[in-house]
């Protein structure tokens, strides 16, 4: 439910990147596109049993997109995570970088744009009943090893936000009153990106996503007070190099949504431990 919502909370698509999405929906034969450009960012939500190519991309002749590219500029959703082969999950790890996918087959190689947000969803456990006290989990040690073990290292470090979700309490389940409303969510979203770009656009970038890390170590470069959380976890060993530029951009995210021009070490102390708090759980 949390993950369907999230097309919501992101801006209409720009001129650019809605002839980006319309192309490849018009190359997949899509209803979303045969009448006016695709305006909403996409929402992809395949099957646990979908094959490589039907979320990665092929199929006879010259390959054509999957998923993953018609995801777009918007949303590739994975619920049922470990249970995906193992290959059609490490295979995200090229567009999680690149923003594109290459794909060779025998009748040519196709490169397409698949730079989305990947959201994967996953049981504590094979039962699911290892959340909270866990007492009615059926579940070895071993087997939780294992099951969890599908979602490689390589794949897990190129995502930003880990986080175990509790069980709703009795006391909170069926209450409501004080949330905020997707709109109010969607506006607070629009401001951060008007920040982003007015901030990056002599860069010829839009987004914290698109910063490298010679940017962030460079120009961006956030006194040592503020990293020194993150410098000592990467001295320690607990982020990698990649991790610790993610967690550099999750925290100008975090300060963007906040209304400040810099990150503060607040800002990057909640980034590192939205990275961290799932591995801490388990």
């Amino acid at each position: 439910m949390l993950a369907e919502r999230l097309p919501g909370l992101l801006p209409d698509l720009g001129d650019t990147e809605a002839m980006e999405v319309t192309a490849i929906h018009s190359l997949c034969e899509l209803p979303s596109s045969s009448l006016q450009l695709v305006r909403r960012p996409p929402f992809e939500n395949p099957h646990h049993t979908a094959t490589s190519a039907a979320i990665i991309g092929g199929g006879s002749g010259l390959p054509r997109p999957g998923a993953a590219s018609r995801a777009h500029r918007g949303i590739l959703f994975l619920d049922e995570a470990p249970e995906y082969e193992r290959r059609v999950l490490d295979a995200l790890r090229q567009p999680l970088e690149s923003g594109e996918l290459v794909i060779h087959r025998s009748a040519g190689t196709a490169a397409y744009p698949a730079r989305f947000q990947l959201v994967l969803a996953a049981n504590p456990c094979p039962c699911g009943k290892a959340s909270g006290k866990g007492i009615e989990c059926t579940c070895t040690p071993t087997m939780r090893r294992r099951y969890l073990g599908r979602l490689s290292g390589p794949l897990l470090d190129r995502v930003d936000i880990q986080l175990q979700v509790e069980r709703v309490s009795l006391a909170n389940f069926g209450q409501s009153g004080g949330e905020e409303n997707t709109a109010t969510v969607a506006g607070r979203v629009r401001a951060a990106r008007r920040r982003q770009l007015k901030r990056l656009r002599h860069l010829g970038m839009e987004t914290n996503a698109q910063v490298p890390g010679r940017v962030l170590r460079g120009e961006l470069r956030l006194d040592p007070a503020t990293t020194r959380i993150l410098d000592h976890s990467l001295e320690r060993g607990v982020l990698t190099a990649r991790g610790y530029d993610r967690v550099l951009r999750l925290g100008w995210t975090l300060a963007d949504l906040g209304g400040r021009d810099r990150p503060d070490i607040n800002d990057i102390g909640q980034a590192l431990s939205l990275r961290q708090a799932a591995s801490a759980a388990a």
